[in-house]
């Protein structure tokens, strides 16, 4: 018979039969489960005074509410999985997905890429840790934005979020010579674009800003670039 969980029924139906002095192995089949599960509930749930079938429900309940909580979707997962081949960070991956409502701790995403390199895999060698993350020699200047505004003068209905149309952008490099993805967030409905450019230059990233949102060009307040300047 296999394993299977039990329901408050079968929790009340436990607590008479042994009551009644009946052995696990008949308790078990008389509620139609395996003689582990009955063993499993008794450990978990039996105290002192005894196997209470109305607490152990609850707190089966509880533990069900905690594991999908904090169950990753394979979705999700996959999404995280791609991220990574491009090098992006658990700390990046983590503040995007979680900016969306697609929650994630950068932890989680250390811990699945440790066993995933337990089972062979290669995607940890997309991680940071250990590595120069810039190359020694001239970097290439970023070209400000032109006519930018302190964040300063930005409208304070930006900060309430009480209107669409206000954007947060930013750039996230990728491995040297990949290029960069530049995303664009609209701050009061967490609505997310993402577009991989080939550079970070500024024509690069313009062009990627003007093709997201130009279907939404008659929703565009303002625009906060990621150094804090509104555009």
């Amino acid at each position: 018979m296999s394993y299977q969980q039990l329901t408050e029924g079968r929790r009340y139906q436990i607590s008479t039969l042994l009551e009644l002095g009946i052995s696990i192995t008949e308790i078990a089949k008389k509620v139609k489960c395996h003689r582990a599960t009955v063993y499993r509930e008794l450990k978990r749930n039996k105290a002192h005074g005894g196997y209470c079938p109305h607490n152990a429900h609850a707190f089966s309940v509880r533990r069900r509410k905690a594991a999908r909580k904090y169950r990753i979707p394979s979705e999700r997962i996959a999404f995280v999985r791609v991220l990574l081949s491009i090098d992006w960070s658990p700390e990046q991956i983590s503040n995007v997905l979680t900016s969306v409502g697609a929650c994630i701790s950068h932890e989680w995403i250390y811990r699945y890429v440790a066993r995933d390199k337990r089972q062979g895999s290669q995607l940890y060698r997309h991680l940071r840790q250990g590595q120069k993350r810039y190359r020694k020699g001239l970097k290439e200047k970023v070209p400000t934005i032109k006519n930018a505004v302190s964040i300063d003068e930005r409208p304070s209905i930006v900060d309430s979020q009480e209107r669409f149309g206000d954007w947060e952008i930013d750039t996230v490099l990728g491995k040297h010579g990949t290029g960069a993805i530049v995303t664009i967030l609209e701050r009061k409905s967490r609505f997310y674009l993402a577009k991989k450019v080939s550079s970070k230059s500024a024509d690069a990233v313009t062009k990627a800003t003007i093709e997201m949102l130009l279907p939404f060009k008659d929703c565009v307040h303002t625009i906060t670039a990621d150094n804090g300047l509104p555009v």
